[in-house]
C-alpha cells in the first residue's frame, strides 16, 4: 500500500511504525475471511482492510477522527485473526493501537461513552474497587432487565453469582519447588482475575512447584496495562505497565528469573509487547528484557517435565483464546498438555472467532459481543463435553455466562491430573486447597 506521510509526520515514532504497517498491506482481502465482525455485520468498514484504509486516511490526513472512523475502530474486537490470516505479514496489532490513542487524544466521545471508558478504567484493572463493583453488580442483577443502555445492561450481568474470597497467596512472596529446583519464575497475579476468580493462580503456583519452580510473586506488579492500553489511554498503561517493568526487573537483577509466567493470555499479549510499548522510554532495555522472558503458562509447562497420566473418562472442549493463538500464535501446547495429562480434548467448528469477550468489549459492544458469545457457546456445546477448558479470564466469564458446561481454566485441570484438588467448577462440595508452602 501506498502511503503519502510528510517527512515532518515520519518524525513522530508512532507514525512512523503505521506507515510500515500500511506499507506491508497489499488489500489481498484474505482478513475478512476470519475476522469475527466482518462475518457479523457484513460491512467493508468492519473489516480489517477496511479499517486499515479509515486509519491510512485519518492518519496521512492529520485529521481529527469523525464518528465513522471512530464507531468502526471500536468495533474492532483486536482478536487479530487477521493477522494470524494475513499473507503479507501485516503487523494490524499495532496499527489499531496506534488509532486508538489517536482517537482518545483528539475526538471527544458522547458523555455517556466517556463515563463509562472512565469508570472501567478507574475499576477494572483495581482487584479491591473490583471487588466492591461486583459486590454492587450482584446486588443490581435482579434488575438488570429495566435498564436502558444495553451497556449498564451487561455490566450488570458480568457479575458472578459468587464473588471469591481474597486468596493470599497473591500477596508478594515466594513459594518453595516442592522438589530439586528447575527453574525460578515470577507469576502474574493480573488484576481482574484475582477478583473474579482465585483458583487459577493458586492452580499455577502449586502445578508449578510441584514441578520443581521456585515462584515468586514480585513487590509492586499488578494490572499488565492491557485494558486501557486498548481504550487508547496510553499515558495510564504506560503506568501501570511500568510499574510491572521494575517490579520484575529488580527480581531478574537479583536472584535471577528464568521466565515471567502469566495465565492470562490477553495479558500475555500486552506484555510480551513490552518491548514496543517502551521503545523510546527510560525503560526501554528493561521492557525488552521482560518481553523476552514473558511465557504463557502453557510454554513454561513443555519445558518442564509434566507426568503423563492415564486416560480420564473427561472430554474437555478446548475453546483457544485469540490473544493466544492469534496474538500469541500458541496454537497446541494447551491441547498438547491436556492430551498428555490423559483427557480427550475436542475442539468446536470455527475455532479461530472470537467469542466475544475480547477485555471490555462485551461492555462496550454488548450486541456484537451477543452474537459471537451465542454462536461460540453453540459450537462447544455440540461437542457434548463435560467441561470446557480455556486459558483467558475474559473468555471464562463470556462463555460461562451462557452455558451449564463447566468452564475451567487449562491449569486447573492440569493440577488435578497431577495431585491437586478437583476444580471448584467441577466439584462446587470441595473443600479448599489449603496453604501453600512459602519461601519467604
Amino acid at each position: 500500500m501506498q502511503t503519502t506521510f510528510t517527512p515532518q509526520q515520519l518524525k513522530d515514532p508512532a507514525i512512523q511504525r503505521s506507515n510500515e504497517v500500511l506499507r506491508t498491506c497489499v488489500h489481498c482481502g484474505f482478513c475478512t475471511a476470519t475476522c469475527p465482525t466482518y462475518q457479523v455485520l457484513g460491512d467493508e468498514l468492519d473489516s480489517p482492510r477496511g479499517r486499515i484504509y479509515l486509519i491510512k486516511d485519518m492518519l496521512e490526513n492529520d485529521r481529527d477522527p469523525d464518528a465513522k472512523t471512530v464507531k468502526h475502530i471500536d468495533r474492532c474486537l483486536s482478536c487479530l485473526a487477521c493477522m494470524t490470516t494475513c499473507p503479507s505479514g501485516v503487523h494490524y496489532m499495532h496499527l489499531v493501537d496506534h488509532a486508538r490513542e489517536y482517537i482518545e487524544e483528539r475526538y471527544k466521545r458522547p458523555f455517556s461513552d466517556r463515563a463509562l471508558r472512565w469508570i472501567l478504567a478507574r475499576i477494572l484493572p483495581y482487584p479491591g474497587r473490583f471487588r466492591l463493583a461486583l459486590l454492587g453488580a450482584k446486588i443490581g442483577r435482579p434488575f438488570a432487565r429495566f435498564m436502558p443502555d444495553p451497556r449498564l445492561k451487561a455490566m450488570l450481568e458480568m457479575a458472578p453469582r459468587a464473588i471469591p474470597p481474597v486468596s493470599r497467596n497473591d500477596d508478594p512472596q515466594s513459594f518453595a519447588p516442592a522438589r530439586e529446583k528447575k527453574m525460578r519464575v515470577a507469576l502474574m497475579t493480573g488484576c481482574a482475575q484475582k477478583a473474579l476468580n482465585t483458583d487459577i493462580n493458586d492452580a499455577t503456583i502449586r502445578l508449578l512447584t510441584r514441578l520443581g519452580c521456585e515462584v515468586v510473586v514480585a513487590e509492586g506488579a499488578g494490572c499488565c496495562g492491557a485494558l486501557t492500553h486498548h481504550m487508547g489511554k496510553t499515558q495510564e498503561s504506560h503506568a501501570t505497565a511500568a510499574k510491572n517493568i521494575r517490579a520484575w526487573s529488580r527480581e531478574m537483577k537479583g536472584q535471577g528469573l528464568d521466565a515471567i509466567v502469566i495465565n492470562t493470555s490477553g495479558c500475555g499479549t500486552t506484555v510480551k509487547d513490552y518491548g514496543h510499548m517502551f521503545r523510546n522510554a527510560d525503560l526501554a532495555q528493561d521492557a525488552k528484557a521482560v518481553s523476552n522472558i514473558a511465557m504463557d503458562i502453557s510454554e513454561v509447562l513443555m519445558k518442564l517435565d509434566l507426568p503423563e497420566s492415564g486416560p480420564k473418562e473427561l472430554t474437555v472442549a478446548y475453546h483457544a483464546a485469540c490473544s493466544l493463538q492469534h496474538g500469541q500464535q500458541i496454537k497446541t501446547y494447551p491441547k498438547d498438555l491436556l492430551k498428555k495429562a490423559g483427557f480427550t480434548v475436542v475442539e468446536p467448528a470455527d475455532p479461530h472467532l472470537c467469542c466475544g469477550s475480547a477485555g471490555t468489549y462485551n461492555l462496550m459492544q454488548p450486541e456484537i459481543s451477543t452474537q459471537l458469545k451465542t454462536r461460540k457457546i453453540r459450537t462447544l456445546e455440540a461437542k457434548s463435553p463435560d467441561v470446557i477448558a480455556a486459558g483467558n479470564i475474559g473468555c471464562m466469564m463470556q462463555i460461562g455466562s451462557g452455558t451449564e458446561t463447566p468452564i475451567v481454566h487449562t491449569v486447573e485441570l492440569l493440577d488435578w491430573a497431577t495431585g491437586g484438588p478437583k476444580p471448584p467448577a467441577l466439584d462446587p462440595d470441595a473443600t479448599p486447597a489449603g496453604d501453600i508452602p512459602i519461601l519467604r
